[in-house]
């Protein structure tokens, strides 16, 4: 009796195995011939199939029941089924993705809206604004490298190694080499033009510069200069007075006024410091001036004839002038912006205020 009971389980077993066979090779025809209408349709069908309590998920739960020597075969068979399945659904839903859903009606090559249009910053607006007004004096524009040499930043503009002025900017030197550092003025600029051309020069070097100063709402580790050069024969304190002024009335309105202070800067013998009167109080006095009536703006004075010599150039021919402004400076000035950091920040507000000086 056990024996005729054994053999009763295995045929029953076995019964089993075809009856599942049977079952996934009818799923297989019904896959191999299911459509959908539609995106909703299409997802029906996978979670009939494919979902975690799909009819193939089923099969795969049975398969452990399956007697071992059919294993291999019905494992087969199950593998060919959900494959079947994953593929079946994909091409149907990329017919849905290359169906012309009405794109007649919708212009694919319009502009997205609403598209909304940038502005220039701040700075680049002073900075054009600057070089503009020189540019009416015949100057042209000169660039050079941010990454600079000793000679161009400082030896070449009469700061000897040991010169207490090089302690007036806080360098950045590169990889500990006190020969590469990063510009701490345009000035590099001009020496390397004076290297390279014999004079009449007349250049305005605008660029961004580096200093190690701490940051606050009045100082930043990176700023914006423009600083101007003209050398020719006869060229006078007076000459450089006038270009000062035609520069305040262009920028800062017809009614300003300039004042130049005696100052000491290395490159330039006679030194001055300009200041431009007031617009907030005509040079009354006020919060913004501080009571005088008065606001630096940039330093200048006539080229030190040691750097003529340095650069090739005969300080018995020639003389000539150099100016220098900070842009932030300039920018403050004009918009009235109390927190240099700003400039730095890419604060959307902030920067929408100047969609109308564009």
């Amino acid at each position: 009796m056990e024996i005729e009971r054994n053999c009763y389980l295995c045929k029953q077993v076995l019964t089993d195995d075809l009856v599942m066979i049977d079952k996934i090779k009818a799923l297989l025809q019904e896959i191999e011939n299911m459509k959908a209408n539609n995106a909703e349709e299409l997802e029906a069908l996978r979670i009939k199939y494919l979902s975690k309590k799909g009819e193939i998920s089923l099969l795969m739960n049975d398969f452990r029941n399956v007697a071992a020597e059919q294993k291999r075969e019905i494992g087969k068979y199950l593998n060919e089924l959900k494959t079947t399945a994953v593929n079946k659904i994909s091409e149907l839903r990329e017919n849905f993705n290359n169906v012309d859903t009405g794109s007649s009606e919708v212009d694919l090559t319009r502009t997205a809206y609403p598209c909304e249009l940038g502005t220039r910053h701040p700075l680049s607006l002073v900075r054009k604004e600057i070089c503009d007004i020189f540019g009416r004096l015949g100057f042209s524009i000169a660039e050079g490298p941010e990454i600079e040499d000793d000679w161009h930043v400082f030896s070449a503009l009469n700061f000897a190694e040991d010169h207490p002025a090089r302690d007036m900017q806080d360098t950045f030197f590169i990889q500990h080499n006190p020969d590469v550092l990063l510009r701490t003025h345009t000035s590099s600029v001009q020496t390397r033009v004076m290297e390279k051309q014999q004079p009449p020069i007349r250049i305005i070097c605008p660029g961004r510069v580096y200093r190690n100063e701490a940051i606050s709402y009045r100082a930043h580790c990176f700023f914006h200069q423009v600083e101007a050069l003209y050398v020719d024969k006869n060229v006078s304190f007076a000459d450089l007075k006038q270009a000062l002024l035609f520069f305040a009335k262009e920028m800062f309105g017809n009614d300003t006024k300039i004042r130049l202070r005696p100052s000491y800067f290395p490159f330039t013998e006679p030194s001055a410091e300009m200041d431009i009167s007031c617009d907030l109080c005509g040079g009354k006095g006020c919060a913004f001036c501080k009571g005088t009536g008065w606001v630096e703006i940039l330093g200048c004075g006539m080229v030190d004839p040691n750097v003529l010599k340095n650069c090739g150039i005969d300080p018995d021919v020639y003389s000539g002038y150099a100016l220098g402004m900070g842009i932030e400076r300039v920018t403050n000035l004009k918009y009235k912006v109390k927190d240099l950091r700003m400039f730095s920040e890419n604060d959307i507000r902030f920067l929408k205020e100047f969609e109308s000086a564009n």
